[in-house]
């Protein structure tokens, strides 16, 4: 199974060189270390961050620099702050491109959920429900199965959903997979030395074969 920057290091490989990309909470801080050099991106942030530099040395913390999941960040020359406001208007106005999340479930509809267990303490939704309704291309990372072995690929979502019919790809620690138009998992890469047959038997919801399934390459 892969590693949580191995998941990073896959989804890295779907960035286009132009795009305005928002990365969630968790694995998805994890893609901005593997973005190719060469490619032109800027990070943005729903707490008020246009082009979010390198994670900081210890000795070049600023406590007052933070993405939307409270982790310190750095700025670049071409950074721009604003005011939460105008964050969420740049996303409701269809400007970000690319939205990496991570989830508590997907549906085999590309429906999401990944903000409130019930009966669990939560702040909010934060910018999740913004972003899935307004984003061009929600790409999800995410374990394939939670703590206890239950699958998190389902054929509907038990949690409180955040958005629906909106995510595009999902990558987990075992494949990455493609939501069908017509419902189902399509199932495009399985991560190395992991069968078809083990990803079948972690899969709740409706898996779809076609042909032969590749390893993911990560370079």
């Amino acid at each position: 199974m892969l590693t949580k920057e191995q998941i990073a290091k896959r989804i890295a490989k779907e960035v286009e060189n132009g795009q305005y990309i928002n990365l969630g909470i968790g694995i998805p801080t994890l893609v901005a270390n593997y973005i190719p050099a060469h490619l032109e991106i800027v990070l943005q942030s729903e707490n008020g961050l246009l082009g979010i530099g390198p994670f900081p040395k210890e000795s070049a913390v600023d406590p007052d620099l933070i993405n939307a999941g409270k982790q310190t960040i750095t700025l670049l020359p071409d950074s721009a702050l604003f005011d939460s406001a105008q964050s969420f208007a740049m996303i409701r106005g269809g400007h970000v491109q690319l939205t990496i999340l991570g989830a508590m479930e997907v549906s085999e509809h590309g429906d999401i959920a990944n903000w409130k267990i019930p009966g669990k303490m939560v702040k909010g939704m934060g910018g999740a429900m913004d972003l899935v309704a307004s984003a061009k291309n929600i790409i999800v990372a995410m374990q394939h199965c939670s703590k206890d072995g239950q699958s998190k690929l389902l054929p509907k979502c038990a949690l409180p959903l955040t958005g629906i019919r909106c995510v595009k790809k999902i990558v987990t620690d075992l494949a990455v997979l493609e939501i069908a138009p017509e419902g189902g998992f399509i199932l495009k890469e399985r991560a190395p030395n992991v069968s078809v047959d083990e990803i079948k038997s972690k899969t709740a919801g409706k898996l779809i074969i076609l042909g032969e399934v590749p390893e993911m390459q990560f370079d």
